[in-house]
């Protein structure tokens, strides 16, 4: 039934790594029990409380609702559990080390890197969907993304970045296909994406704890919002499905915070 489920998955254009993570759920969840009742969908969730964060919990659990609704067992379904939001944002890279990094990139002349990380934060990209830009994005300035349930959204790539990008492109004379490549001329990975970014951190001195491709998705809506404070444009831009998501960009980041409280606390 787990294939069966993917299949279904597939069908309603579901994203890759959602339809992996689902998959893993309900296959998790029979490995443990044989049968699918209340009883033991509640035990299995006692589990997933004792042993993991209430995100990951609540994505289980997410994917054995989707599975109960595949196997037209609604009356099944799980609640989610609450999940308490901090107040500010971690591990969020400032604009100040952005355009350190950047500066220094492009300095060395280390060009395919720089445009990592210019992409990154200047359309707010996820690392997966990065890897997916295309030459022929570039130049029309735009990628449209096709998530969950049809959805389409519109990754823009600004002009600034745009000009730039095709620029350098041309020097390096490609014309077609990924625009993010590894030595081997395959397209890159995600995971080589993140393990690069850490060594640049190190080698110049950065917070490897802010230097993650996440991080630039946040730095971008954090400086699209001290721009331009549309929270619901933001919203769309992100493909975040609940404004109530993109609200964390109007709070200060947990350094921000601690510079402020440094400052204006003296008594």
């Amino acid at each position: 039934m787990v294939e069966k489920f993917k299949t279904h998955l597939q069908e309603e254009n579901m994203a890759k790594n959602t339809i992996s993570a689902y998959a893993y759920a309900v296959a998790d969840y029979y490995s443990r029990y044989k049968e699918l009742n209340k009883k033991n969908l509640l035990l299995y969730k006692a589990y997933l409380i004792e042993d993991f964060k209430p995100k990951t919990v609540n994505l289980r659990i997410q994917a054995l609702n989707k599975y109960l609704i595949f196997m037209g067992r609604t009356r099944l379904r799980l609640k989610s559990v609450k999940v308490q939001q901090k107040n500010f944002l971690e591990n969020v890279i400032s604009n100040e080390d952005y355009i350190f990094l950047k500066k220094k990139l492009k300095k060395e002349d280390n060009q395919e890197w720089y445009f990592v990380v210019r992409f990154l934060a200047a359309t707010g990209a996820r690392v997966s969907e990065l890897i997916q830009i295309k030459v022929e994005h570039v130049n029309v300035g735009y990628f449209d993304l096709y998530s969950k349930g049809g959805k389409t959204r519109r990754l823009f790539i600004p002009k600034t970045l745009r000009t730039e990008a095709q620029q350098w492109l041309a020097d390096i004379k490609r014309e077609t296909g990924y625009v993010f490549l590894n030595r081997f001329g395959e397209r890159i990975t995600t995971r080589g994406i993140s393990q690069q970014l850490k060594n640049y951190a190190e080698k110049y001195g950065l917070n490897p704890k802010v230097v993650y491709p996440h991080s630039f998705r946040h730095r971008y809506a954090k400086n699209f919002l001290e721009k331009f404070n549309d929270i619901s444009l933001l919203a769309d831009l992100m493909g975040h499905e609940s404004i109530e998501t993109t609200r964390i960009y109007l709070r200060r980041s947990s350094t921000e915070q601690q510079e402020i409280v440094d400052k204006i606390i003296t008594w």
